[in-house]
């Protein structure tokens, strides 16, 4: 019994490891309209029981490659909400149009009208006719109109 009570003893003496939440933080200012490099970024530890008043950035790979909506500042977790995916097509730029309808597949150049990141849809004017067209952004970056 008295071998018992030592070995409880024993074990209640040992610290307990608290437990920790690993988050990405910037370690310099990050400005909107930059886009995320894995250089930008530092995992930061906080307590289990931290809870941001927005949801937030888990995890350095949600981070990269994305493009800051507002600015972030050093040491400051990452609200979920002030990144956006990279725009492959950018408005004003050159886009390869691919029409695409029962087998027949046309491609052109226009010009878009708008940003847009993949599966958005944007305007583009053909440039060959000046007819505005409608598409959604594939990921290779060109725009696909018509029925697959």
């Amino acid at each position: 019994m008295a071998l018992g009570a030592a070995c409880t003893l024993g074990l209640a003496s040992v610290p307990a490891v608290a437990a920790e939440q690993v988050l990405p933080v910037p370690v310099a200012t990050i400005y909107a309209g930059d886009m995320i490099k894995p250089t930008m970024l530092r995992e930061q530890a906080y307590p289990e029981s931290y809870r941001p008043r927005l949801p937030v950035v888990d995890s350095v790979a949600h981070a990269v490659g994305r493009i800051a909506r507002r600015t972030l500042l050093p040491g400051e977790t990452i609200p979920s909400t002030a990144l956006e995916e990279a725009k492959l097509v950018t408005r004003g730029t050159p886009t390869v149009i691919v029409f695409e309808e029962h087998g027949v597949v046309i491609t052109t150049v226009g010009q878009a009208l708008a940003n847009a990141a993949v599966n958005e849809a944007v305007s583009v004017r053909n440039l060959a006719t000046g007819r505005v067209v409608q598409g959604i952004v594939q990921p290779d970056g060109h725009v696909r109109t018509g029925q697959p």
